[in-house]
């Protein structure tokens, strides 16, 4: 029979180590990564990757080649914005909103991805105080594998 000292250690052991696995058991499931391609020097681009990372996301950037992926991922020219991502397999073209990106994770249509082209002012990243709090309206569009395009969400 083990001796009270022993015993007593043991159970802290494995009370410890059942508290240090908690935290990761209640965790929430972790988001994709999101895969950026940029200019080194865009101020907006990264304020679009803090509001991804803010929202749960991790964002992988290359600093350049972002005219390269966007081409070989079959966007046309015209949904172009100052960067292209790619998230479990869809494009991301410009300043998409997290909130459409998890759509279109659960909703998983078949098409390239979405895009906000240009780079409306009140967009993800392009929101700051910089812009003067400006809201512009602009489209998110779902981008599908024929060129074609259809509004994903409207922000009025």
């Amino acid at each position: 029979m083990p001796t009270p000292s022993i015993d007593l250690k043991r159970r802290q052991l494995l009370a410890g180590s059942l508290l240090l696995a908690l935290p990761r058991a209640w965790a929430a499931p972790s988001q994709p990564v999101v895969e950026v391609w940029k200019d080194p020097t865009c101020g907006c681009c990264k304020d679009w990757m803090a509001h991804l990372e803010k929202s749960g996301f991790e964002a992988r950037v290359h600093d350049t080649g972002n005219a390269e992926i966007r081409k070989r991922l079959g966007i046309p020219i015209e949904y172009g914005s100052c960067h292209t991502a790619v998230v479990d397999g869809y494009a991301l073209e410009g300043h998409v909103p997290v909130r459409e990106i998890r759509r279109l994770l659960e909703e998983r249509p078949n098409a390239i991805g979405l895009a906000v082209p240009a780079m409306p002012i009140g967009s993800p990243g392009m929101d700051g105080p910089e812009y003067g709090h400006r809201r512009d309206p602009y489209d998110v569009l779902l981008l599908a594998r024929d060129g074609t395009s259809r509004i994903f969400q409207s922000y009025r």
